[in-house]
């Protein structure tokens, strides 16, 4: 069974058997090299000042973010059930927030975000996804973070990348905290998150640490030392220095981002060759998200009979969206089998009589676009 839903995603054999070696206790040297290894592979990928590496999911790392970065009030993107939890998180602690509401095919406005920022003068922070993987939609998050500190420098740009890192190269010059997790491009079991941070936000975070086990400052202090302040994911570590050199020997970050965003491309032309509506206005490269009547009947058909397992929608889109996953060492065959198995299953639901459009559109893409 092909897996190619946007997380989790496939854990490649090489990264299985590294897991699979003898657990070891993470209080030691060796333990401590490790992380070492993963902090340095880590700094590559985010380009920031600083990378800190919690056991959780990504939403813990969000969480984290809030409680340390948004002082007063903070602007909320919600664009899909991943920005909504920003406002979520934002609640629960009882901090002030304003949130901009778009349908889940529809990219924020950087006008709207300035528009807030110059009239009220208590918002400290601004959180939104790079990747809104609920629809499959990017946000100029580069665009919204230069604009808005601009007006006021001292303004916290917190990102989730968690469907971005590692898919494509995120401008980190104007965002302060930039969030992942293992699951997605980095193809690892869920369980590990990840925070990128620049030279302000350490600053706030060493300056003021708040709350038990996820508090930055705890963390910081003794990530800077190859270890953490409780229980590592120690599994997941190795994991992850394994992924990192996996990647390193197919030729790097630049062919991972060039390869995901060809891939990207040719699927959405070959897609819409058959017919089909990419859902978001503006598509993000770690998925295919297409709006379709029939979309659980093609899912379905494609788990049941043609061995691909990809994944529906959320909420009002539940039953009417598909998407299919570009994140991380995908091989080429996988993606084109997945294209030819959606053209049968339109076939099979009389939607079009197969021809091979797909497959043809998608090789002639990717190989020659």
């Amino acid at each position: 069974m092909l897996l190619l839903t946007p997380g989790p995603t496939p854990v490649p054999e090489a990264v299985r058997m590294a897991m699979s070696t003898p657990t070891i206790h993470h209080r030691t040297p060796e333990f401590e090299a490790i992380f070492g290894k993963a902090r340095g592979y880590l700094s590559a990928l985010f380009n920031m000042e600083e990378v800190l590496m919690l056991a959780s999911s990504g939403t813990g790392a969000m969480e984290a973010c809030v409680l340390h970065l948004c002082q007063s009030k903070a602007i909320v993107v919600n664009s899909g059930k991943f920005g909504e939890r920003f406002g979520k998180i934002c609640a629960a602690y009882n901090k002030p927030f304003v949130e901009i509401k778009n349908e889940w095919d529809t990219p924020v406005s950087v006008d709207a975000i300035v528009e807030l920022v110059k009239n009220d003068a208590s918002i400290d922070a601004v959180c939104m996804q790079v990747c809104e993987s609920a629809g499959g939609l990017r946000h100029p998050v580069e665009d919204v973070a230069k604009a808005v500190k601009a007006i006021r420098p001292n303004i916290m740009v917190i990102a989730d990348g968690i469907t971005a890192v590692g898919v494509e190269k995120v401008d980190t010059t104007n965002v302060d905290a930039l969030i992942s997790g293992s699951q997605k491009a980095l193809m690892l079991p869920p369980g590990l998150a990840f925070i990128g941070l620049n030279a302000k936000a350490l600053e706030i975070i060493e300056n003021g640490g708040v709350g038990y086990y996820f508090n930055l400052k705890t963390e910081l202090k003794n990530q800077r030392k190859n270890t953490t302040a409780w229980t590592a994911a120690t599994t997941l570590v190795i994991g992850l220095v394994a992924m990192c050199e996996l990647i390193d020997a197919e030729g790097g970050l630049e062919k991972l981002y060039a390869d995901t965003a060809k891939r990207a491309d040719a699927t959405n032309k070959a897609l819409q060759a058959l017919g089909l509506h990419i859902y978001p206005k503006v598509p993000a490269k770690a998925m295919s998200a297409v709006l379709h009547d029939d979309a659980s009947q093609i899912r379905k058909l494609l788990k049941t009979k043609y061995g691909v397992n990809m994944a529906g929608g959320q909420d009002h889109i539940k039953d009417t969206l598909f998407r299919i996953n570009h994140m991380g060492l995908i091989n080429v065959y996988e993606t084109a089998w997945t294209l030819n198995a959606v053209e049968l299953a339109l076939s099979e639901l009389g939607k079009r009589a197969y021809d091979g459009t797909a497959n043809r559109v998608f090789s002639q893409e990717f190989y020659q676009g």
